[in-house]
């Protein structure tokens, strides 16, 4: 990668990092070279390659509505990807588009097709062409632990204990003492703990972790497995996704049989290579880090709950407390399991309350949140409209309200299915709007993640915590090859001065800076919820 040394502060008299000018004289000059600096970040030679790219989340159904009935759909989302290549994404995660008689969709009644409400077949491979011709991949939502209970797999196997579809789900006698007990709440995805639901007019009882309504699947079917490995292969064969988020991954065998999970991973991830070979696998395990490594021997990118959870209670608190560490810490266990893994890492999904409302409206600490986001190690993801500040709680409808792209009387794609509470124009600023603004949190998104794309150490380095003394200042060294960066965000209101030690005064370079910072010798005055990064 060709290196941009954008001005040498150290060596510059007249800047800010120097002393003969007059304090105004420094301030104004420092600003000027904090644009100037954000501007030339695009200059520098693109080094992400997806998957270590950037991936953005998207709920079909509030995105873009092309058809004026209410829904988001496909040709929407087509129209938009000029946007989110702008955006600087690489990847798109699509939640589920299969039919569904729910919202979210996580009840699949056909594995083979579209939502009629998303459009056709024909209209996904179109957007698949289009975002591939931009250089964006395009992985899917595949949610086999469960189908829905409207799927004609599980109604056959109801209606004829002899099909061969009733050993597609997982049945037990109403007396069996398994059926008596409460399930455990081990994980972040479900708080159900009535795994075992009753079928009228029958003595039966079938498996459903998460509800009734979502029958789990029985993978210790020989002919089930087979079938999850049919609709695997057509997505990536006939109609040409990159890959798979898999939903649940930790629940496809009960709790007490995690290596049989690990295993059919494994098995999983082997047949899809047969039909693509370099398919792209993320599971969801929402556990912690000694329960999800071991998942990584087929799975190689799972997502990172506890790194979202720890960014936003350092910005919160605006301590950088050990968020660093432990993050070294998560990384360097999981190498030893799987050298190779994606860190997929987050600061909240379509599961979770945006962080927006995480950090109560606060635009700055949003902001920080992000910063943190695309300097540390891992392969971001972001929900959308995470990047024009979308807030939401829950329940899960109201952390996935319409994409707000323009003024309502401009806005031609708005989704209206569902009425907003959090993401409105009274709380959030439309996109188009936030374009023309260079201090607003989309064109915060956009520097940052270009950033990142043009950074070989902050796409693909180790990371060196540093603790210098300051609670208010996260940083640490990003290094990849002959590429070293020392990152500094201040997470606080205020501003705070550093004093950097002898073995890091060779970070003399300005690399990148939002906000006007100054240094004398080794003392450097950060800006409020302020990033700079320097280079050797």
């Amino acid at each position: 990668m060709r290196k941009t040394k954008f001005l040498h502060f150290a060596l510059a008299a007249s800047i800010a990092f120097g002393t003969a000018c007059s304090t105004a004289e420094k301030t104004n000059q420092a600003e000027a070279v904090a644009t100037a600096q954000q501007t030339q970040v695009a200059e520098q030679e693109k080094a992400s390659k997806w998957p270590r790219g950037v991936t953005y989340e998207i709920f079909v159904q509030s995105f873009c509505d092309s058809n004026d009935d209410g829904i988001g759909d496909i040709k929407g989302m087509t129209s938009k990807l000029d946007y989110l290549q702008d955006l600087g994404v690489e990847g798109i995660w699509l939640m589920p588009i299969n039919p569904s008689p729910s919202y979210h969709k996580y009840n699949v009644t056909d594995y083979y097709d579209i939502h009629p409400d998303y459009g056709t077949l024909e209209d996904f491979k179109q957007f698949l062409e289009e975002a591939h011709e931009r250089g964006i991949h395009v992985v899917m939502d595949l949610v086999v632990n469960h189908s829905g209970s409207d799927h004609p797999w599980f109604q056959e196997a109801v209606r004829n204990p002899d099909s061969p579809y009733r050993d597609y789900y997982v049945w037990a006698h109403k007396d069996d003492p398994q059926t008596q007990k409460e399930g455990k709440i081990l994980a972040g995805d479900s708080d159900n703990v009535n795994r075992w639901h009753q079928v009228p007019g029958s003595d039966s009882l079938y498996y459903g972790y998460f509800y009734g309504g979502m029958p789990d699947l029985n993978f210790d079917s020989p002919e089930l497995r087979e079938e999850v490995y049919k609709i695997g292969r057509f997505w990536l064969s006939e109609v040409g996704v990159d890959g798979f988020r898999l939903d649940a991954a930790r629940h496809i065998f009960p709790d007490d049989r995690p290596e049989d999970n690990h295993q059919f991973w494994v098995d999983f991830r082997n047949e899809m290579r047969k039909a693509k070979e370099d398919v792209y696998l993320v599971g969801e395990v929402w556990a912690e880090a000694d329960v999800v490594a071991p998942y990584m021997k087929g799975l190689p990118a799972l997502f990172n709950f506890d790194m979202g959870y720890a960014i936003t209670e350092a910005v919160n608190k605006e301590d950088a407390g050990v968020l660093v560490e432990n993050h070294k810490k998560i990384r360097d266990f999981y190498k030893t399991v799987n050298p190779d893994f994606v860190d997929a890492t987050f600061l909240t999904n379509h599961d979770q309350n945006r962080i927006m409302s995480e950090v109560n409206g606060d635009v700055n600490k949003a902001k920080m949140a992000a910063a943190l986001l695309f300097t540390l190690p891992g392969s971001p993801y972001m929900y959308y409209g995470e990047e024009i500040g979308m807030r939401g709680k829950k329940p899960d409808e109201l952390i996935r309200e319409p994409f707000i792209w323009d003024n309502k009387e401009a806005d031609d794609c708005r989704a209206t299915w569902v009425v907003p509470q959090y993401s409105t124009e009274q709380t959030v600023t439309p996109a188009a709007i936030q374009m023309e603004n260079e201090n607003s949190i989309l064109n915060h998104y956009k520097t940052f993640i270009e950033l990142r794309n043009n950074s070989k150490a902050l796409t693909y380095g180790e990371l060196e915590p540093l603790n210098l003394g300051t609670q208010e200042v996260s940083a640490f060294i990003r290094q990849y090859e002959d590429e070293s960066l020392l990152v500094l965000h201040n997470l606080s209101g205020q501003e705070v001065t550093v004093n950097l030690p002898d073995n890091l005064t060779a970070y003399d370079d300005v690399r990148f800076q939002n906000k006007a910072q100054t240094r004398e010798t080794n003392m450097l005055r950060l800006a409020p919820y302020s990033t700079v990064v320097l280079e050797e």
